[in-house]
């Protein structure tokens, strides 16, 4: 039963979809998707109506047809007569390899060369501005070209570790450097415990997190206790064992041998080859994005309140402690957000390998793969869908981490 108080209600018209504010936003989201999906529905009958005419149809079957080329850089097994799929497959582990290589790298610089331009040191501050204003500003490409160069130029040739006084020698008789790459001892599972390879290292994955969990576990009770009681328990030689006893009883377990790389022929054989472009690519997006993740974190130390080093170093911490314990910890807030956009600039920058003959999924799939098979239409979306998984699970996983560290309040 309605009071004298109550407005009257007014009968719903169609012209409230546009005059009344409380429906126009929502008539205009409707109009905008309808919009949309009529010029998708458009462009994507009118491109299988023209392939239609011209005798084409979209098809991956040539995903396994023979690749015919040889990749020098891979994770798994491969050769020529591999299928076009696994080369697809080897340049995506490429891809994902230089670009978890080049954001650990460039994050470890930026955050060096962040905190030192705020250092009191005149020469210190002045020497990491010159490298952020340097390296920011010209293109990561021609970085990827001039660290290439003075590889092939300045490091020797195999021939040169050849014949009874060589003019170049391997580092500890285990490391050799080239013109053609980096060849270090590969570790091998004389006793693993499965018949794959990847299934034996997928183990040892698995143990290192247990430990990395089991540690976290050691922090959080250390912590707990501490709030309790007020002091807080040695855990140093706890966790190092955590670490160390479970990974060194799998390691004997397995059987643990190294395969030593050696001079044979024209070039060295065994061990693991880091291929020349590989280190090029990583060391010049490492060092570029490096550059403006430094910037990231000068701008997150200065958004913290100065009262906060004039309190903790009240409390006798020193310099070292307070930027570890009090300033980066609340930093993060600010830095994270901008680190997610780098990271993804990485991923998408590791596609300039081609330039240097790195073997990424946009020069086998997008490069070789296309031009052998004529399927630019399926090369180029099954590209584009690569990239788009991998920048939203990137994303994804930095909003978790960014979420864990934010401001949590009662």
């Amino acid at each position: 039963m309605s009071t004298m108080t109550d407005p009257p209600k007014a009968d719903f018209r169609l012209s409230m979809l546009i005059n009344d504010t409380r429906y126009r936003s929502l008539t205009f989201q409707v109009i905008a998707a309808i919009v949309i999906a009529l010029s998708i529905w458009y462009l994507g009958n009118n491109l299988i109506q023209n392939l239609r005419a011209a005798g084409l149809n979209i098809s991956y079957s040539f995903l396994g047809d023979p690749s015919g080329y040889d990749i020098n850089q891979r994770l798994i097994e491969y050769d020529s007569q591999s299928s076009h799929g696994r080369a697809a497959v080897v340049g995506i582990l490429n891809t994902l390899l230089v670009a978890f290589l080049a954001c650990i790298t460039a994050t470890v610089f930026g955050v060096i060369a962040g905190v030192l331009r705020l250092s009191n040191n005149w020469l210190v501050s002045k020497l990491m501005a010159v490298y952020v204003e340097i390296f920011r500003n010209i293109p990561v490409l021609i970085w990827i070209i001039i660290i290439f160069t003075i590889m092939t130029a300045v490091l020797p040739g195999p021939r040169e570790f050849r014949g009874d006084n060589p003019t170049s020698s391997m580092l500890f008789d285990l490391f050799a450097f080239t013109n053609r790459g980096v060849y270090v001892p590969r570790p091998v599972f004389a006793n693993g415990l499965f018949g794959s390879t990847f299934l034996n290292w997928l183990l040892v994955i698995a143990v290192l997190v247990a430990s990395w969990f089991a540690s976290r576990e050691i922090e959080k009770r250390a912590t707990l206790k501490q709030e309790q009681t007020g002091e807080r328990p040695k855990t140093g030689l706890v966790k190092l064992a955590v670490w160390l006893v479970p990974f060194a009883l799998l390691m004997i377990l397995m059987g643990l041998t190294w395969d030593v790389p050696a001079l044979k022929g024209f070039n060295f054989s065994g061990g693991i080859k880091v291929g020349g472009p590989l280190i090029a690519l990583w060391f010049a997006l490492s060092i570029y994005t490096g550059a403006f993740i430094a910037e990231n974190v000068r701008a997150g130390i200065q958004a913290i309140s100065k009262g906060q080093t004039e309190a903790a170093a009240a409390l006798g911490l020193r310099p070292g402690r307070i930027m570890n314990l009090v300033i980066l910890p609340q930093a993060l807030r600010v830095i994270i957000p901008p680190l997610i956009s780098q990271y993804l600039n990485i991923t998408k920058n590791s596609s300039l390998a081609i330039a240097v003959g790195y073997a990424d999924i946009t020069a086998t799939l997008g490069g070789i793969t296309l031009n052998q098979t004529g399927r630019a239409i399926e090369c180029v979306l099954l590209l584009m869908l690569f990239y788009l998984t991998a920048s939203l699970l990137i994303s994804m996983a930095m909003n978790i981490y960014n979420a864990s560290v934010k401001l949590k309040e009662r």
